[in-house]
């Protein structure tokens, strides 16, 4: 079998492009990737969250690559400001603490943390004004063991051990995710009210006494000796559910069609 002829990297030469704002932000750093259309899915698993600074190192087909532009698909601003680099070393020269992304024990004597944890102390870190970079290995095995030992710490995704190995832009996309969760202004939940407001406490009585009126013609409460107690549930049944103002109307007609029905 005939090898692929492996394309020279662009070495950045002027880092100032490269440099600017990266203070803001962690660097993603792809080490030695093999194919455009992994560099352009990551890029667009970054931009996706809000990240922008990605660098290469040794790009196996060189850069810029036509596969991982199409690939980025609507990311490619991510793609446009992207350095190239000849080592990992130089990749990360101006960083002040660097992770290592691995899910295999690499026998290094190394703080390993969840993507979570490392992205809150890299949230620390970048609000004191510093640097940070992510290092993402080859799709085919990983970092090597001369990449990581740049690296001040490493993050491990509690995957499946049966089956660690995460896709780059799948790896990318984790890590991104989980800046975008700690530094992001995400509320973890609410009511979307689609046309329409919260029901008033009065409005939600009216309709649990209409309901019990409806409920108590049709035989409901029964035995009487549990009626109190039935009624008791079914008022507190009523404030538990997040009812709508347009809710109170559809279940108001629905009772009245009920008892328009028996009668």
């Amino acid at each position: 079998m005939r090898r692929p002829i492996r394309a020279p990297p662009v070495i950045v030469t002027d880092t100032s492009a490269v440099y600017h704002d990266c203070m803001s932000e962690p660097t993603f750093v792809l080490v030695r990737p093999q194919m455009g259309e992994n560099i352009g899915g990551a890029a667009r698993a970054m931009w996706n969250f809000g990240l922008s600074r990605m660098r290469l190192v040794d790009p196996r087909d060189g850069w810029p690559n036509p596969r991982a532009t199409a690939m980025a698909s609507g990311a490619g601003r991510v793609l446009d400001n992207v350095g190239v680099f000849g080592t990992t070393a130089e990749a990360v020269a101006d960083a002040h603490y660097v992770f290592a992304t691995t899910a295999r024990d690499r026998d290094l004597t190394k703080q390993v943390m969840t993507p979570e944890r490392a992205v809150a102390h890299a949230r620390d870190i970048i609000a004191e004004g510093q640097r940070v970079a992510v290092l993402f290995g080859p799709e085919r095995a990983g970092l090597e063991n001369k990449d990581i030992v740049r690296a001040n710490a490493i993050i491990s995704v509690p995957v499946n051990p049966d089956f660690a190995s995460l896709n780059l832009a799948q790896c990318v996309l984790l890590l991104a995710y989980e800046w975008r969760r700690l530094t992001g202004e995400a509320v973890p939940e609410e009511l979307v009210l689609a046309g329409t407001r919260r029901a008033e406490a009065r409005e939600v009585e009216k309709l649990a006494e209409r309901a019990d009126v409806a409920l108590d013609e049709a035989g409901f409460f029964f035995p009487e000796h549990k009626a109190p107690h039935m009624r008791q549930n079914l008022r507190n049944l009523w404030s538990r559910m997040p009812l709508t103002r347009s809710d109170v109307q559809i279940l108001h007609g629905m009772i009245k069609a009920l008892r328009r029905r028996r009668g």
